[in-house]
């Protein structure tokens, strides 16, 4: 984890004074350093993309890039919302949506050999659909290049526009995820612009359509146990099938505050909870990302880079 991180975690006590909240053993991941994480580097910068892995300082980077996995992050780097726990680029992106993009995304993959592929974009609000049509492509152009790679798609709200959506859906992803992120009292702080209700349709008409889909949350916002508990089940009512759950870590000074940190037997008991509900899979740690082991995290959706 980047000290900065732990130097800008602040907690309220007693009298609505802001201390330091000291980081857990458990918070630790390995840095980003072996030869396949640095050969991946190379082709991501050679092929002029992004992934989520870099942009939002994802503390697994090094683990899954010397795995052979990454989540490409499709439609620049500059996000048109503001969320107060992502250190991805906000403002108006500098330049339209690049039509070569999903080319050299599946052409990063193919090189990458990989049978599972995750694809995830900024929010692109001043476009009509959001841009829907580059995941469409971007789906097609993988399943062209890369026969066999399972593709799953990290999608944004598309502000409600469900014509947006199908373009997505009838594209035929694999495995469709879209993140709700915290608990509904919290939106307005942690995720401005959003909608958890909106969310929840998403999810739902996603599986009308037949898909595998996939939702995670953050802990550590301010929410209540209860409120957490209830979130995981709207998310179940919804026939969500895999759910994450990880604990929310501070990117920097300018981001929203870590106000508690869950144990590991927390965590364990969130994933016992939504087991007992009908998730067919449920990821919950404290390094828990969305993306992290995707690969693991739905039977049949594999897996290893090819041999």
């Amino acid at each position: 984890m980047l000290d900065a991180e732990a130097a800008a975690t602040p907690a309220l006590v007693a009298g609505g004074v802001v201390s330091p909240l000291p980081r857990p053993d458990w918070i630790k991941a390995r840095a980003p350093i072996g030869a396949r994480y640095d050969a991946l580097v190379d082709l991501v910068r050679g092929q002029r993309l992004h992934t989520v892995c870099e942009e939002a300082r994802c503390p697994n980077i090094g683990d899954c890039w010397n795995r052979g996995t990454a989540t490409f992050m499709i439609l620049g780097d500059t996000c048109t919302r503001a969320c107060g726990f992502c250190a991805v680029k906000t403002g108006l992106a500098a330049l339209p949506p690049d039509p070569d993009e999903p080319r050299r995304v599946a052409e990063a993959i193919a090189a990458m050999r990989l049978r599972h592929a995750v694809i995830t974009s900024v929010n692109r609000d001043e476009q009509k659909d959001g841009a829907a049509w580059s995941f469409s492509e971007t789906i097609r152009l993988v399943r062209e290049k890369v026969p066999g790679c399972a593709v799953e798609v990290l999608i944004p709200d598309f502000k409600g526009n469900w014509t947006a959506l199908q373009v997505v859906l009838d594209a035929r992803p694999d495995i469709l995820n879209h993140n709700t992120e915290t608990v509904p009292r919290l939106y307005r702080k942690v995720r401005p612009g959003a909608n958890f209700k909106r969310s929840l349709e998403l999810l739902s008409r996603s599986k009308d359509a037949g898909l595998l889909t996939k939702s995670g949350i953050m802990v550590g916002l301010g929410e209540e146990w209860d409120e957490i508990l209830e979130t995981i089940g709207a998310i179940r009512e919804a026939r969500v099938d895999v759910l994450t759950i990880g604990q929310y870590l501070r990117p920097s000074l300018d981001h929203l505050p870590i106000l508690k940190y869950y144990s590991p037997d927390e965590f364990a008991r969130l994933k016992a909870h939504g087991l007992s509900l009908g998730f067919g899979h449920v990821e919950s740690g404290p390094l828990v990302r969305s993306s992290y082991h995707a690969d693991e995290q739905v039977p049949g959706a594999a897996l290893s880079p090819r041999a």
